[in-house]
């Protein structure tokens, strides 16, 4: 099983928004390093056009620590296709495995959030229409250096070059969904890894989900191999988990109460919190041990899961914290599990 982080480079608390974007971008490329220093398996960034987000641009991140770093994958997560235009997105991640010699990755999604839509001039009507015809470009285009194409909401392509061509072949594609089981199918009968946003309610509850997409992608012909699931939630590190739970509840608590606002969304309370730090819940947030038990059952419970990303800056914790967190999960955590699966194996 693969270990990484997701950030969505965001500010939700005073304290991190007292800091410049310079200096949280700084702080960013930093983690990222430590994390390829300490053995972590991937790096992912978000994609938002939010005031309190510095990640609309995560090719540019992703090159920057590129430069920076020797042996981690660096993907998006995820890159809001439906908004965007394929073609400049692949040469964007084409450009960055070039950097990094084959260690880029992207994940694509219609986006949880919306903002990108009226940004770039389209309509959230067109929705799932928009990412179905984009994702249909994008795998054309990872697929064939000279590209003839036509749909609705993109100029035809004529057999023009796209370029760079990147050092993977074929370039890693996931597939990141949320809950709809429209999604989960897609995955599954086109072939691409699937990564499953899972920030609330209980894990175990997404196998139905998960396996309509191994059936999709099974009636399609696809073998097991190319069949992989992955999971990204909120989740935190520390020495014991009454610290992790009280270091990361004030700034989770704000910024899922702030988002609640705009979604309709009851407000956050510690008692909920630490529900959803129970046995099945989906919040990753304890010691290291607590942690590792919890990513087991929650990948048997899943049918097995490939990867495992967590998304530890949503509580806006000072970078110091990160760190340290950072350290842990690849100093304790990923070992652990490495030996768990090594184990299983014999």
């Amino acid at each position: 099983m693969q270990i990484g982080i997701d950030s969505f480079a965001a500010a939700h608390t005073d304290a991190s928004r007292a800091l410049s974007p310079s200096e949280r971008l700084g702080n960013l490329i930093e983690e990222i390093e430590l994390a390829d220093q300490v053995g972590l398996d991937v790096f992912g960034i978000g994609e938002h056009h939010r005031a309190d987000f510095l990640d609309s641009a995560p090719a540019v991140i992703l090159a920057a620590a590129a430069a920076r770093t020797s042996r981690i994958h660096l993907t998006s997560a995820v890159t809001v296709l439906s908004a965007a235009d394929p073609v400049r997105v692949f040469q964007e991640f084409a450009t960055v495995d070039l950097i990094s010699q084959g260690r880029a990755e992207m994940v694509v999604g219609r986006g949880s959030s919306i903002e990108a839509f009226p940004l770039f001039g389209f309509s959230l009507n067109d929705y799932d229409a928009l990412f179905a015809e984009k994702l249909d470009l994008l795998l054309k285009v990872r697929e064939n250096e000279h590209v003839t194409w036509s749909g609705k909401y993109r100029p035809a392509l004529t057999g023009q070059g796209v370029y760079p061509r990147p050092v993977q072949n074929p370039f890693p594609i996931w597939l990141g969904v949320g809950g709809t089981p429209g999604s989960f199918a897609r995955a599954g009968a086109l072939g691409l890894p699937l990564m499953v946003a899972i920030i609330g309610g209980e894990t175990r509850r997404f196998r139905p989900l998960v396996d309509l997409y191994w059936e999709a992608g099974e009636r399609a012909g696809h073998s097991l191999d190319q069949l992989k699931v992955g999971v990204h939630s909120l989740g935190y590190i520390a020495a014991t988990t009454q610290k992790a739970a009280d270091e990361f509840f004030p700034g989770y608590a704000r910024a899922v109460t702030d988002v609640g606002k705009e979604r309709g969304w009851p407000a956050v309370t510690r008692a909920g919190f630490d529900a959803q730090r129970g046995t099945y819940g989906a919040l990753m947030i304890g010691s290291a041990d607590e942690v590792v038990e919890k990513i087991i059952r929650h990948s048997e419970a899943l049918r097995g899961v490939s990867r495992f990303t967590f998304q530890m800056n949503a509580a806006s914790l000072p970078h110091a914290k990160l760190m340290k967190a950072i350290e842990m999960l690849g100093t304790s955590v990923a070992p652990a599990l490495r030996k768990q699966s090594a184990s299983s194996c014999v």
